[in-house]
């Protein structure tokens, strides 16, 4: 309880005061109850003299001496986003920007690296956006987080859909061929690809993802996801990186590639196809689409009323936005180091 001064120097549970209760009306002494506790005599006796109305003729009460102790204590300091002030509005910029509160966090150690005043947690950020007494940065974000995933079960498929899928003679590399580069990721150029799909299986966007760096390329599909086209437009995409870049692309076994052979023609890269029902083996593109669902939600997504120079903003917000597994860089920091590394 409380030192000299006021100050706390033990806490006591509210399973403690109840065995001081019980004790007062047996009427033991302070000693025979701080024994049986195991806290000092002293810790028991200021108790009672403080949380305690003995004097006035009531009985010690647990339930009463807890809640003045609750009473008693420091108040929470207030929080550090809580009222304007540079390191707020950065968070929010940052926000705005759909950074994770982490990726906010580790920005700012380095951004801001020896002024504690730019200096908070992510944690304090989580409390400053979803509870108002610690910010209220919710109201102030022009968008709203929501989960990335709608779907709370698996979908049934029949077995003349899965016979279907089988035949798929466009498969001719296996991800088992892909050089050992690729897996290991210390070499950069080497892709993974999906499509996105938009509402009511409408529109798509090709997203490609670079194994190494995380770097995101978002390639516009205005004709669907007839595979001639989707060649077309990966090649032309892919025809303006440098050949260093340009190594591998593993994608899965949608028809949408069925014309594989003309990208990599065109382009000089390999195809090569995952597992059916294997998504962790694109375990980058994975992560990157359900990032891309805060910027496109399925349900209410059209494509084709997107240009490839709005792809391309969000594109950049994700290259620009810290990672994790990146060791706090950029997408575009890594893949510029990488390549560096490569022609030095």
């Amino acid at each position: 309880m409380w030192g000299g001064g006021g100050v706390v120097a033990a806490r006591l549970s509210l399973v403690e005061r109840e065995e001081i209760a019980v004790g007062r009306a047996r009427e033991e002494s302070v000693a025979s109850i701080a024994a049986r506790l195991g806290r000092a005599v002293s810790t028991i006796s200021r108790e009672i003299a403080k949380l305690s109305f003995e004097w006035l003729g009531q009985p010690y009460r647990a339930v009463a001496a807890d809640e003045t102790a609750r009473l008693f204590r420091a108040r929470p300091r207030r929080g550090k986003l809580v009222q304007d002030s540079p390191l707020r509005r950065a968070v929010i910029d940052k926000l705005q920007q759909r950074w994770s509160p982490e990726q906010i966090s580790a920005w700012l150690a380095v951004e801001y690296a020896g002024d504690a005043g730019m200096q908070v947690s992510h944690e304090t950020i989580y409390q400053a956006v979803y509870l108002q007494a610690r910010g209220n940065l919710r109201a102030e974000l022009s968008h709203q987080k929501a989960l990335r995933t709608g779907r709370v079960r698996r979908q049934a498929r029949t077995s003349a859909a899965g016979a279907l899928r089988s035949a798929r003679p466009w498969v001719d590399l296996h991800i088992s061929a892909r050089p050992a580069e690729a897996a290991d990721r210390a070499v950069p150029g080497h892709w993974e690809g999906d499509l996105l799909v938009g509402a009511r299986n409408h529109s798509v966007v090709a997203t490609l993802v670079e194994r190494s760096s995380r770097y995101v390329r978002l390639v516009a599909l205005p004709d669907g996801k007839i595979s001639e086209f989707v060649a077309a437009q990966l090649a032309e995409a892919m025809r303006a990186l440098p050949a260093s870049l340009r190594r591998t692309l593993t994608w899965d076994q949608g028809s949408e590639m069925a014309d594989h052979a003309t990208f990599t023609l065109a382009t000089g890269i390999e195809v090569y196809f995952c597992d059916p029902h294997s998504p962790w083996q694109r375990g980058s593109n994975e992560n990157t689409n359900r990032l891309l669902r805060d910027y496109f939600p399925k349900g209410s997504t059209d494509f084709t009323t997107l240009t490839q120079a709005d792809l391309d903003t969000v594109a950049d917000q994700l290259n620009t936005r810290p990672r994790h597994t990146l060791n706090w860089q950029t997408p575009a920091q890594r893949l510029n180091q990488l390549l560096v590394a490569t022609t030095t």
